[in-house]
């Protein structure tokens, strides 16, 4: 073990490995002290990172070759993008009350329908892209009339869509995967852009339009009325089934472009297992960053931060050997720990049982 120790700081003890260490934990200090809930996640990613600078070897290494950079952070951005996109989407859904299960089969069908249509079709790449992204975002649109018109419970209704797209996914691509070698899509997840993955920028600019919608204009706040009490909006003149509609609609949209990612990243389309899973970890990012299930005020960082979290922690356990069937559980022990800090009443009672004031 002290081997170990001894030739993992020697790999990590670089300016880039303690830079990244330093500004983590100097941002979840200037969090808490103003006592944001980003804070928590943010010092959890912290810890993460600590624990591989003592324990994973080259785990802060980044080389340069072809004006381009590689290595374990850079891993981290590229990978944790799909959750970050799937997020995103996933906390404006949240904020309303709702709820989307079927964002990884939406990632599924997004990509199957990108390659087919290349394939089989001879699409160019970019129109393939955007009918993929309209079948993307209309599955959304499609689960929000459910939703908004008929009433019927979100998670009914996305648990239905999460087993019936991906079936149509499996369908169009006869349920086996569909390889393609056109340069111009793997670009989106292979490619880069200023030395830094091309995904890192898609998830800048769907962040920033999320952002902008609802932080500088009035749809955020109905939104978080919405949240609060959907009646009491409602009667205050609040289109909430309006805003409800095409919030699904942005989810599968966000769902779409996370699936083009993962089909470039691995040059296949496998609508089996692209995908699977991933809207559990995109909604514990989205609890991790502060927003509660229950809706009402949201935190589009705090999911960023929490999808890298979620990240870092799968190549945490990766790096350190972990076996595939227990890997879930460390994976639950972090996230319960992370809500257990994000939650006010249980950092009231660690308080009066540790009799810590500072802690609040």
């Amino acid at each position: 073990m002290l081997e170990k120790i001894s030739e993992a700081l020697r790999t990590n003890a670089s300016v880039t490995g303690v830079g990244i260490i330093l500004f983590t934990a100097g941002v979840g200090a200037l969090l808490l002290k103003r006592g944001r809930r980003e804070a928590w996640p943010m010092l959890g990613l912290s810890a993460l990172l600590v624990f591989n600078f003592i324990l994973s070897k080259n785990f802060f290494s980044i080389v340069e070759r072809d004006g381009a950079y590689y290595g374990t952070p850079i891993n981290l951005l590229n990978q944790g993008s799909e959750v970050m996109l799937l997020a995103i989407g996933l906390t404006l859904v949240i904020a309303v009350r709702g709820i989307d299960l079927s964002v990884s089969s939406v990632m599924a069908l997004s990509g199957a329908t990108c390659v087919i249509l290349m394939k089989d079709y001879q699409f160019p790449p970019l129109v393939a892209a955007l009918v993929s992204l309209l079948v993307a975002g209309s599955t959304g649109l499609f689960n929000g009339a459910l939703v908004t018109l008929l009433n019927i419970q979100p998670i009914i209704v996305t648990l239905i869509s999460m087993i019936g797209v991906r079936g149509v996914a499996m369908l169009i691509t006869g349920a086996e995967p569909v390889t393609h070698v056109d340069p111009t899509f793997a670009f989106i997840g292979n490619g880069h852009l200023g030395g830094l993955p091309f995904s890192v920028f898609l998830v800048a600019v769907v962040f920033a339009i999320a952002a902008l919608l609802s932080r500088k204009t009035a749809l955020g706040l109905f939104m978080e009325a919405i949240g609060d009490n959907e009646r009491a909006s409602h009667l205050a003149g609040v289109s909430d089934l309006r805003i409800k509609f095409w919030l699904y609609g942005f989810s599968g949209l966000c769902a779409g472009i996370a699936g083009l990612v993962a089909a470039s990243y691995i040059s296949t389309a496998d609508p089996d297992r692209v995908g699977r899973l991933r809207e559990l970890d995109a909604i514990f990012a989205v609890v991790i960053g502060g927003t509660a299930l229950t809706g009402g005020r949201f935190y589009l960082s705090g999911t960023l931060i929490g999808a890298l979290l979620i990240q870092t922690l799968s190549i945490t356990m990766y790096s350190q050997h972990v076996p595939s069937e227990i890997e879930p559980m460390p994976k639950a022990v972090v996230m319960l720990m992370s809500c257990l800090l994000i939650s006010e009443e249980s950092r009231r009672r660690l308080v009066a049982l540790f009799g810590v004031r500072r802690w609040q």
